[in-house]
């Protein structure tokens, strides 16, 4: 790799508000200044980065996807436009 055309990577802690959950990683957001720290289970004091979405508030990871009624929407789609004739 060519020398001085990378950003620096750095720990960074990502923090999903929804879910209370947090976890440490390297990023290269670390260089971006948020003036947010958290002070991390090892003692040190790392920046913090707050998320809307994890792995742990998604629904497709957490099995709380909604099913829609795709028969119930069709009948109401017809029921307002009508039922289209045959060709």
């Amino acid at each position: 790799m060519r020398k001085g055309i990378h950003p620096d990577c750095g720990p960074v802690v990502f923090r999903d508000r929804a879910a209370g959950h947090a976890f440490l990683t390297r990023s290269t957001l670390s260089a971006v200044p948020t003036g947010k720290t958290i002070e991390w289970a090892d003692g040190n004091t790392y920046p913090v980065v707050d998320v809307e979405i994890s792995n742990v508030s998604h629904p497709f990871y957490t099995g709380t996807a909604r099913v829609l009624d795709t028969a119930g929407r069709v009948e109401r789609f017809e029921r307002r436009y009508g039922k289209r004739g045959g060709a």
